[in-house]
C-alpha cells in the first residue's frame, strides 16, 4: 500500500502571538493549521517574539489578570515545544510563513486591537521578518484578523480577505489593500505575491467551518512551494 507522500525538505514557519484567542494566537486556528500541514506532509516550526504579551486575559471571565506572560513561552504550549524565538529565526530556513489570528495577534504582533484605526502598525520585529520573506518571494498565509497586517507589509493593491465585515474591510482598503469578500470556507489568493488569506473565526461559527478554509489555504501554499 502506498504511503503518504512527504514533501522532503519543505518547512513552514508558523508565526505565533501566545496561547489563547483573547491575548494570544487562536488555538483552534493553530491546531487546524498543524493538522493540515501534517496531512500534506509538510514540516513546520513555531516562531514567536521573546517578549511579554500586551496583557493577560482570563479566558473564563474575559477580565484582565495581573502579571505578565512571555509570548514565546506561551506559544510553546501549543507547539509542544517546537518553537523558536523570532530573533533567532532566519527567513531562508523556511519555504513559507503562516500567521494565525486571534485578538492576541492584533495586540502582540500588531496593534489594531489597541488603536482601532489607520494609525495601527505592525511590531518592528514582525515587520522585518515578514518583509524579508516578501523580498525573498516566500509564499505566506494569513488567517482571521492577521491579514490586517498585510497593508503594512505588501505594496498597495495587494488582494486579501478578512471575510465580510464591512468596517474592517474599509479599514484595510484605506491602507492600500484591495479587499475581496470571502466566506468562512473560502480563501483569497493573490497570485502575484503567493499570498493566501482566509477568514476563519472572523466568520466561523464552529471548528469544522474554519477547518475548510484553513485546509484550502494550506493546499494552495503547498502548490506554491
Amino acid at each position: 500500500m502506498q504511503g503518504k507522500k512527504v514533501m522532503k525538505g519543505k518547512k513552514i514557519a508558523i508565526v505565533l502571538s501566545g496561547c489563547g484567542y483573547l491575548d494570544g494566537s487562536e488555538i483552534n486556528e493553530v491546531v487546524l493549521t498543524l493538522l493540515a500541514l501534517d496531512r500534506a506532509g509538510i514540516a513546520y516550526e513555531g516562531i514567536a517574539p521573546d517578549r511579554d504579551q500586551h496583557h493577560v486575559i482570563n479566558h473564563l471571565t474575559e477580565s484582565v489578570d495581573e502579571g505578565s506572560r512571555n509570548i514565546l513561552e506561551e506559544s510553546a504550549r501549543m507547539m509542544r515545544g517546537n518553537v523558536k524565538a523570532l530573533d533567532k529565526a532566519n527567513v531562508t530556513d523556511y519555504d513559507a510563513l503562516i500567521f494565525p489570528g486571534g485578538f492576541g495577534a492584533a495586540k502582540n504582533l500588531f496593534n489594531l486591537a489597541l488603536k482601532g484605526d489607520t494609525s495601527y502598525r505592525v511590531q518592528p520585529d514582525i515587520l522585518a521578518f515578514a518583509s524579508a520573506a516578501l523580498e525573498a518571494k516566500k509564499p505566506m498565509g494569513y488567517i482571521c484578523i492577521a491579514p490586517m497586517m498585510i497593508p503594512e507589509i505588501y505594496p498597495e493593491g495587494v488582494q486579501m480577505t478578512i471575510g465580510t465585515d464591512e468596517e474592517t474591510a474599509k479599514l484595510a482598503e484605506s491602507k492600500g489593500a484591495k479587499h475581496v469578500l470571502r466566506a468562512v470556507d473560502e480563501i483569497c489568493c493573490d497570485q502575484k505575491y503567493k499570498l493566501v488569506t482566509t477568514p476563519a473565526y472572523m466568520l466561523g461559527k464552529n471548528t469544522y467551518e474554519v477547518s475548510k478554509g484553513i485546509d484550502r489555504m494550506v493546499k494552495v501554499l503547498q502548490e506554491f512551494i
